[in-house]
């Protein structure tokens, strides 16, 4: 839209993993609009549902899809009682929503050094930043092994779970990435017992050293990089956890081996 930092874009595709609770969608994708795998963006919808109304309230929402696809997905939980999402997952295709001209976010490979074993631990939607990842070569390319760990209450929760678990047993989903990495895969629920995994939270089983033993995998600084991104409460006492074992977010000219994301 001429004048304007935004673009209205068309709603394509609606999954709805968990009815009334989780869904994801996929947008056009803005001319022009670059991102960073692991970057975020702003959606925005009017005050109200009058139709062409301009863009008032403005959301978040970390890319799912890679900076190769031509579309935009993202991944979505519905907030009782919120502004935003409780309409946004009314949404079907061929709705309107209007999309942020500039991506955001530091949850970017960029802030490593190569090689080591990558972990990515999220907690619920907080795994739409490592689906984008996951799905660009360089993350494949760049380290040795990658762990990803999705804490949630229930099973159900577990969406993108059957992709995941294809990306563990055939590899990378994209053609370039010629070698490379191998993939585990860690879903926890604290509420039933699932894949032989405890009903604990993440922070529980990185302070008690079991999520290494799971991942037959140490969380060595020396070794591992560490992404964070999920429940502010998780973000706060895993940075702890973490920082305790030698783990700290890079600085200006000094790559660290700590990264994360909170954008509540």
């Amino acid at each position: 839209m001429p004048g304007h930092k935004y673009t209205r874009e068309t709603i394509t595709q609606v999954t709805h993993w968990v009815p009334q609770k989780l869904f994801s969608f996929r947008v056009t994708r803005p001319a022009g609009f670059s991102f960073v795998a692991g970057q975020f963006a702003r959606l925005g919808l009017p005050a109200d549902d009058a139709p062409g109304a301009a863009p008032e309230i403005w959301r978040a929402y970390s890319m799912v899809s890679a900076p190769q696809h031509d579309m935009l997905e993202f991944y979505s939980i519905v907030v009782p009682g919120g502004q935003f999402t409780p309409r946004l997952a009314r949404l079907a295709a061929g709705d309107a929503i209007y999309v942020d001209q500039s991506a955001f976010g530091f949850l970017t490979l960029d802030r490593f050094e190569p090689g080591g074993n990558l972990w990515l631990i999220a907690t619920g939607t907080g795994l739409s930043a490592y689906l984008s990842l996951l799905q660009d070569p360089n993350t494949w390319l760049l380290f040795d092994r990658i762990i990803l760990v999705h804490g949630v209450r229930q099973a159900a929760e577990l969406a993108y779970r059957k992709q995941i678990l294809d990306w563990v047993a055939n590899g990378p989903p994209c053609p370039q990435a010629k070698s490379l990495a191998k993939l585990a895969y860690l879903p926890i629920a604290t509420r039933e017992t699932l894949d032989h995994t405890p009903r604990e939270r993440i922070t529980t089983l990185i302070a008690s050293g079991q999520l290494e033993t799971l991942a037959g995998c140490a969380l060595d600084p020396a070794k591992s990089k560490v992404m964070l991104c999920g429940n502010p409460d998780m973000l706060l006492e895993a940075r702890k956890l973490l920082s305790e074992r030698g783990f700290a977010v890079g600085r200006r000219g000094s790559p660290g081996n700590l990264a994360l994301e909170n954008y509540w």
